[in-house]
């Protein structure tokens, strides 16, 4: 930039004579800071450099070094309160700022490349993939990664949680899919693995330990804050984040799940193994497979068990769902048995339910057949108190029903209509009117109508209007069979006797 050589004059006066600094004059005369030091370079003037003052906390780096020489993790709030103590007056701030310079560096460690042989290891672990919404469900989205480690073929499928049993499903169809298993799995010390480690004091999941007897292989979990173990299996996540899932759309699990399979089969696989770039992963899996482990000749139960207590209604609450069961088993604590497409209820050994399994929440899943024996039970029920209520009240009715019977009637819907007289037009006259309708040889509640208004024409009494009372008003008739009062004096003479 050109710049006149009363600006240059001016330059050179503010730096020399002023003492301003080169950002301060390029700012006042709008122009670049690069125009100034050209205009000072030119003038063959030396550049003043500003006067670096001695730092406080210099006099304190010595104690601070060898201080962290010998505690290389003391904080530096620790160290503050202590060049506090020995007559520091500066800000924690710019304390700590100078500690970070200061601070003992760890040295890089180096890596050695770790090889298998094939058939040797694979290496597992879960991801998170966000969540899914099934009707009023919000389920985490899972994906189970098994990977070989001398061939890098993937293993993919995706749960809605990471429970054991979806573990041990993995599993299976890792080892279905390959048509074998590798010698050892290497795993993160994750709860389904692992339970409990002290150095290397190592206490395995027994669920898990059940199932590598099972199927012949060793669970070894990778050491403590070493990823670098298990790197195939991570760099296999990303590879899936970044290749498979990204931008996926899918209808549901079943549909993400065939993606996974078709992804892992073709695209994967087709991909060129790290180990030989002028291989594939199919090839190199090809020279693999015949030294994976055979598969046992059966398969090994999986399957969610837990115990479910009944209450009142015929309901089983299984993963945010109800799930109907007979109604002779209320009260009762039974075992729920379920894999990923049916749940079946166990009384001991006896299965008493089976269902489609749901994932959405709050479902009532039933058999009809529960509901309508269930039905039927309380119709019989109620039909029975009602036959009862009503043969206490009119005693004339008992002889009613039997008749009824014989005929081969409807008692139930005889009973209600019973009932509802009744209610109309009192005990008294609904006694008279079956008894007037038993002598004319009829029994039905029909006839025993028409006898009870023939009676309330004949009084002059107007028609009954049916009412909604409360079942005190309306029992108020029922009767009632009095005790005699001497079996009160009976038994205070017994317990004196007992004295």
């Amino acid at each position: 930039m050109t710049i006149s050589a009363e600006k240059e004059a001016m330059i050179l006066r503010l730096y020399h004579v002023e003492r301003w600094r080169c950002g301060t004059i390029a700012t006042q005369l709008h122009c670049h800071h690069t125009t100034v030091f050209r205009v000072l370079k030119e003038a063959g003037l030396p550049r003043h450099r500003p006067v670096i003052r001695p730092a406080e906390v210099d006099q304190y780096l010595p104690f601070v070094q060898r201080t962290l020489e010998t505690y290389p993790d003391l904080t530096a709030s620790r160290l503050y309160g202590m060049v506090q103590e020995r007559g520091y007056k500066g800000s924690s701030s710019h304390f700590r700022h100078m500690i970070a310079l200061h601070r003992p560096r760890k040295a890089a460690e180096a890596f050695l490349r770790l090889r298998t042989l094939p058939g040797e290891q694979g290496q597992v672990d879960w991801a998170h993939f966000g969540h899914i919404e099934i009707g009023k469900a919000r389920r985490p989205l899972m994906a189970f990664v098994m990977v070989l480690s001398y061939s890098r073929d993937i293993y993919l499928r995706f749960f809605l949680d990471a429970r054991m049993e979806n573990f041990l499903r993995g599993h299976a169809g890792a080892f279905n899919a390959w048509n074998g298993l590798p010698r050892v799995l290497l795993y993160d010390n994750l709860k389904s693995a692992v339970l409990e480690r002290h150095g290397d004091a190592i206490r395995f999941h027994p669920t898990l330990l059940a199932f590598a007897g099972h199927y012949r292989f060793e669970p070894r979990p990778a050491a403590v804050a070493r990823g670098n173990e298990k790197g195939r299996v991570e760099r296999a996540i990303r590879h899936i984040r970044e290749a498979f899932f990204i931008a996926r759309k899918f209808k549901d699990l079943d549909d993400l799940n065939a993606q996974a399979e078709q992804w892992c089969r073709n695209q994967a696989a087709d991909r060129p193994c790290p180990e030989d770039r002028t291989m594939t992963v199919r090839q190199v899996f090809a020279q693999e497979q015949p030294m994976l482990l055979p598969l046992p000749t059966n398969p090994y139960p999986i399957e969610e068990q837990i115990a479910a207590k009944v209450g009142k209604t015929p309901y089983v609450r299984f993963d945010l769902n109800d799930y109907s069961v007979p109604h002779t088993h209320v009260r009762r604590t039974l075992t729920v048995r379920a894999d990923l497409a049916q749940v079946r209820i166990f009384d001991a050994a006896t299965m008493i339910a089976s269902h489609r399994r749901s994932y959405d929440r709050g479902q009532q899943i039933e058999d009809p057949r529960h509901l309508k024996a269930l039905v039927a039970v309380k119709r019989e029920a109620r039909q029975h108190r009602g036959l009862n209520s009503l043969t206490r009240a009119v005693p004339a009715c008992q002889k009613l029903m039997i008749h009824a019977a014989e005929r081969g009637a409807n008692i139930g819907a005889i009973t209600n209509a019973m009932l509802k007289l009744l209610d109309l037009y009192g005990a008294t006259e609904l006694q008279a009117a079956v008894e007037d309708a038993l002598q004319a040889g009829a029994s039905h509640s029909r006839s025993v109508h028409v006898a009870l208004e023939r009676r309330r024409i004949a009084r002059g009494a107007p028609p009954p209007v049916e009412t909604r009372l409360p079942e005190h008003v309306r029992k108020k008739d029922t009767v009632v069979q009095p005790h005699k009062l001497d079996r009160y004096d009976q038994l205070t003479c017994a317990g004196n006797d007992d004295e």
